[in-house]
């Protein structure tokens, strides 16, 4: 319940702002999809942190290209 709080308005600029702003993203999948999947994946803490260390490497002298949510480790029983 949590998490769909912390990605309402995710989805909220995803729909209403991104489309009047255009492509600017440089890195796929975009920060907003990133902040979405990775609170999904690692809840609203770290998933939040992620999303901000994510769109802090978002500038002209940054990275480009696929960065992906990383993935919690598979623990074996």
């Amino acid at each position: 319940m949590i998490r769909k709080l912390f990605i309402l308005p995710i989805r909220f600029y995803q729909a209403a702002l991104s489309p009047l702003i255009g492509p600017r993203c440089r890195y796929d999948p975009t920060c907003s999809h990133y902040a979405v999947g990775a609170i999904q994946e690692w809840g609203v803490l770290k998933g939040s942190w992620l999303a901000i260390k994510r769109i802090g490497r978002c500038h002209p002298w940054g990275g480009f290209g696929p960065d992906p949510v990383p993935k919690k480790p598979h623990v074996k029983e």
